[in-house]
């Protein structure tokens, strides 16, 4: 690692880039210490939660669930007109809910912390000097929370297609009649059922043998019942191989199958935003996932840049940056005087489908993988009074123990 000149004094105590999750928290916690802070955005304040990720979705998750609710309105004793879908005016609202969200990540609220926010592109010339908007400015630690972004794969004729992701997916106009998903994790189950809800024909293809494969094969087989009972094509050990006018060749037990569809949706996870920084030209390690590495306590091979959110994993979620947001900007500030050691052991999940899947801790397989003993003890909803009476006679509730304890 190359030795730089330490200025003599600096512009700023942190200098955090990137304004998403991780990087609004942890500028957020440095300005609660009356620390000196610079936080640039190249984009849009929020980063993916707001503009992209949570926020949209769960707003299209609403919207395709409570259209959900009203087909199954006669089971209730309730008699109604038969509902349609006004994809504009859904989408419309999808935009408003940012909209009325924005102010939260704002550029004026951060302004008003006293964080100096400054919107543009960031590159490191050192551990210590930062160049935006053709200005040099310095700091004595750094924090970088660039984010990720959608995992797109080398196929053959993909970039002709017209591709939809994550990102773009809300520039849509027009609801698709046949949506194709190439992804079975959770963003790909997420979408792929409010679009079977709201009309499309959706196909979900995905190289593993089942759905959300990091989960317990129980969870995968309750999702594949519903997801199959609400009219959704699933086709799983599937790879893809190829698109040919709008039709994506996949590989199936040895033989090529055609799928044609009117919109491709890439949903094959996320990959972190390290290039462009100056990172590469520093010589701060990546994992090779391609996240960058950090140590315990979030600090890269350069002792006074930290990371935090997607683009240190290994958990990509919106709640995990701003957990690591505050050890970054902690350990930043008051290292080595006072400084902590990210804990992982009580991460909670959750893909919002429906049913939605939620989980803290191992599961069953991750144990298993470990070499970890457990018991393990399940109630079933079905059972369960409350779920009987609102018609969610559904799913099961899982406890792993320390075998012959009730921890």
């Amino acid at each position: 690692m190359p030795n730089f000149p330490r200025p003599k004094r600096f512009d700023y105590n942190l200098a955090v880039i990137g304004g998403g999750a991780a990087g609004l928290v942890a500028a957020y916690i440095a300005r609660a210490v009356r620390a000196k802070v610079a936080l640039i955005e190249r984009h849009r304040m929020g980063g993916d939660c707001l503009n992209t990720g949570c926020v949209p979705s769960k707003a299209l998750i609403r919207t395709a669930r409570l259209l959900n609710e009203a087909r199954q309105a006669e089971a209730f004793g309730l008699r109604c007109a038969e509902l349609s879908v006004d994809f504009p005016a859904v989408m419309a609202r999808v935009r408003r809910v940012i909209q009325q969200i924005e102010p939260h990540d704002s550029v004026a609220r951060y302004s008003g912390l006293g964080v100096e926010v400054i919107q543009g592109e960031a590159r490191l010339h050192s551990p210590f000097e930062i160049a935006v908007e053709g200005r040099r400015i310095t700091a004595r630690n750094l924090i970088i929370a660039t984010g990720a972004r959608p995992r797109i794969p080398d196929l053959p004729g993909l970039a002709q297609s017209d591709y939809l992701t994550s990102d773009t997916l809300w520039d849509l106009s027009e609801l698709p009649p046949r949506l194709l998903v190439l992804g079975g994790g959770p963003i790909g189950c997420e979408l792929a059922q409010c679009f079977q809800r709201l009309g499309s024909q959706v196909t979900l293809v995905q190289r593993a043998a089942r759905l959300l494969p990091r989960e317990d094969e129980a969870v995968s087989a309750q999702l594949r019942q519903r997801f199959e009972a609400e009219g959704m094509t699933l086709l799983t050990g599937h790879r893809a191989l190829r698109v040919e006018a709008q039709t994506l060749i996949c590989e199936h037990e040895g033989r090529e199958r055609a799928i044609p569809f009117d919109k491709l949706l890439i949903a094959l996870g996320r990959q972190a935003n390290v290039s462009g920084f100056g990172l590469e030209e520093l010589g701060v390690a990546l994992n090779p996932s391609g996240t960058i590495a950090t140590d315990a306590f979030l600090r890269t091979n350069y002792p006074n840049i930290y990371v935090c959110g997607d683009a240190a994993g290994p958990y990509q979620f919106t709640h995990t940056a701003a957990h690591q947001a505050w050890y970054a900007a902690v350990n930043a500030l008051f290292s080595p005087l006072k400084k902590f050691r990210a804990d992982y052991s009580v991460i909670p999940w959750c893909t919002f489908t429906d049913p939605e899947v939620a989980r803290v801790g191992l599961n069953a397989q991750e144990a298993k993988a470990q070499g970890i003993a457990y018991e393990l003890s399940r109630y079933d909803l079905a059972e369960l009074d409350r779920a009987i009476a609102d018609g969610e006679a559904h799913g099961f509730v899982q406890v792993l123990t320390v075998p012959g304890k009730d921890r």
